[in-house]
C-alpha cells in the first residue's frame, strides 16, 4: 500500500490550504500531524467509501476530508490557518473501513508535507 501526501506550503494566517493524499484502497484513511517537538496527533479521517469522518477538537469546523473514489484521493481541506497548524501532516489508511483517531490503528504511512503558518 503506497500513500502521497501533497499540497503543503507556507501561508499566512487565516489563509486556506488544500492537502492530497494520493491513496488507491477501500479503507479508512486519516490525516494527522506532528508539529516540532511534540508528538504525532490525529487531525481527521474518512471512512470508506466516505459516508463517515471524525475531526481532532482543535480542527473542528475549520476543516473538512472529503475524498474521491475514481481519483483515488483523499483531500484534507483547511481553512482559517492559525500558526498552530504549522506541522508535518501525514496521510494514513488502516485494514478497517471505519475512521479512526487512534495513531496505532493505522498501518501504512505516506511521506509527510509541511505546513507552515505564519503570524
Amino acid at each position: 500500500v503506497q500513500l502521497q501526501a501533497s499540497g503543503g506550503g507556507w501561508v499566512q494566517a487565516g489563509d486556506s490550504l488544500k492537502l492530497s493524499c494520493a491513496a488507491s484502497v477501500r479503507t479508512a484513511v486519516g490525516w494527522f500531524r506532528q508539529a516540532p517537538g511534540k508528538e504525532r496527533e490525529f487531525v481527521a479521517a474518512i471512512s470508506w467509501p466516505g459516508t463517515k469522518t471524525a475531526f481532532a477538537k482543535s480542527v473542528k469546523g475549520r476543516f473538512t476530508i472529503s475524498r474521491d473514489n475514481t481519483k483515488n484521493t483523499v483531500d484534507l481541506q483547511m481553512n482559517s490557518l492559525k500558526p498552530e497548524d504549522t506541522a508535518v501532516y501525514y496521510c494514513a489508511t488502516r485494514d478497517n473501513q471505519y475512521p479512526s483517531e487512534s495513531l496505532n490503528d493505522y498501518n501504512y504511512w505516506g511521506q509527510g508535507t509541511q505546513v507552515t503558518v505564519s503570524s
